[in-house]
């Protein structure tokens, strides 16, 4: 259970006021189409969520209990770091000929390749040797974060602190990881 609620909370603070959002919103805006682009958001994060909790499970047997450990801490770390960062509006995928359902799956899905909620679920699926409940809480996170953004669009953004709660969520994520770090190295 710890593995999904990890996955959810993190995926979430780290889908706030993120690309991801804008993208949805720029798609949102365009299609006017909701339920496409919501299941849209639903296959792409159901993937990306997949592929990470599969590599976190054929990672995790190779590595001993502190090796996955600090894998965890530098996910932890990579998210919060990337918190930091103001998010820059992807491209809008004007020129794609497809249309919103095809468009924001792969959109999203290409999107989220290499990204810090992705990167946190391979980690929680690594450590914690659930990587089923880690990928469903991962994709139960950013689907959380993004179809909020479809429903109510820049009424959302211009009333949710996105700047405050990514500055606070990067700092708890950098000391969580960085404690989990120092215990991974026992040095804690």
């Amino acid at each position: 259970m710890d593995a999904l609620l990890l996955a959810l909370l993190g995926c979430l603070l780290g889908e706030i006021g993120d690309k991801s959002q804008l993208l949805v919103l720029a798609l949102a805006t365009r299609y006017g189409r909701d339920g496409a682009i919501i299941a849209g958001i639903i296959v792409a994060a159901t993937a990306n969520a997949a592929i990470s909790a599969a590599a976190g499970a054929w990672i995790a047997p190779m590595l001993a209990s502190d090796a996955r450990l600090l894998f965890l801490a530098l996910a932890t770390l990579f998210l919060g770091v990337g918190l930091f960062w103001r998010a820059k509006n992807p491209d809008p995928l004007s020129g794609w000929p497809t249309g919103a359902f095809l468009t924001t799956a792969l959109g999203l899905f290409i999107l989220g390749f290499g990204d810090g909620p992705q990167f946190l679920i391979l980690g929680i699926a690594t450590r914690t040797g659930d990587p089923v409940l880690a990928g469903i809480g991962g994709a139960i996170g950013v689907i959380a974060a993004l179809v909020p953004v479809v429903l109510l669009r820049e009424r959302l953004l211009a009333l949710l602190p996105a700047r405050a709660i990514r500055l606070v969520g990067g700092s708890v994520l950098l000391l969580a990881g960085a404690i989990m770090a120092l215990s991974a190295l026992a040095l804690v």
